[in-house]
């Protein structure tokens, strides 16, 4: 049976690039939403995209979720992946009663005018329903197919480049490791 389930697993076609995938789960405050823009950038600088305009699509939508979307006690989730010349971020949370604006209120009128930013910057966009309570507000950006993550990049997943640099030490930026449990850095 896992010999046929293999030998069928092979014969799918396979994607030429792989698919680089980032998830992160994170709180809906400002401070949320500030971290989902920086965690997405260094996300980027790993796969080697331009941060913009994907920065400013992160931060407005983490944004949203953070103002908009906001249950207390609930997360919010930013998800990045690439898929051959396509980013594709989105941001789910859980008031999926609240929808944003439609595209053409965007424009005009009061509010939504970060959303206007989104429609601007993404090449499409949009709104998914999820389980309830939850929607996602996507957007899709081109990136240049030169620029496309390479196969022999990072892994799926949150801990591919973040942590690292090329040589596997630690960025000079990157904060020290927290303390072991029951310990803190200072004897207070």
């Amino acid at each position: 049976m896992n010999q046929e389930l293999t030998a069928a697993a092979d014969r799918l076609p396979q994607p030429a690039r792989p698919v680089r995938n980032f998830s992160v789960l994170l709180s809906p405050t400002p401070r949320g939403a500030r971290l989902a823009r920086l965690l997405a950038v260094e996300q980027l600088r790993s796969w080697e995209l331009p941060l913009d305009p994907a920065r400013h699509v992160v931060a407005e939508l983490a944004n949203n979720a953070a103002t908009h979307g906001r249950v207390p006690g609930r997360n919010f989730r930013l998800l990045l992946y690439v898929v051959g010349a396509v980013l594709r971020v989105e941001v789910t949370d859980t008031r999926g009663d609240r929808l944003p604006p439609h595209r053409n209120a965007v424009r005009g009128g009061e509010g939504g005018h970060g959303l206007a930013l989104v429609d601007a910057f993404a090449d499409r966009w949009g709104v998914a329903p999820g389980l309830p309570p939850r929607k996602t507000v996507w957007a899709e950006l081109t990136v240049p197919a030169c620029m496309s993550p390479a196969p022999d990049g990072p892994g799926p997943g949150a801990a591919g480049g973040l942590l690292q640099g090329p040589s596997g030490r630690k960025n000079s930026h990157q904060a020290p490791p927290l303390p072991p449990a029951g310990r803190t850095h200072s004897p207070e």
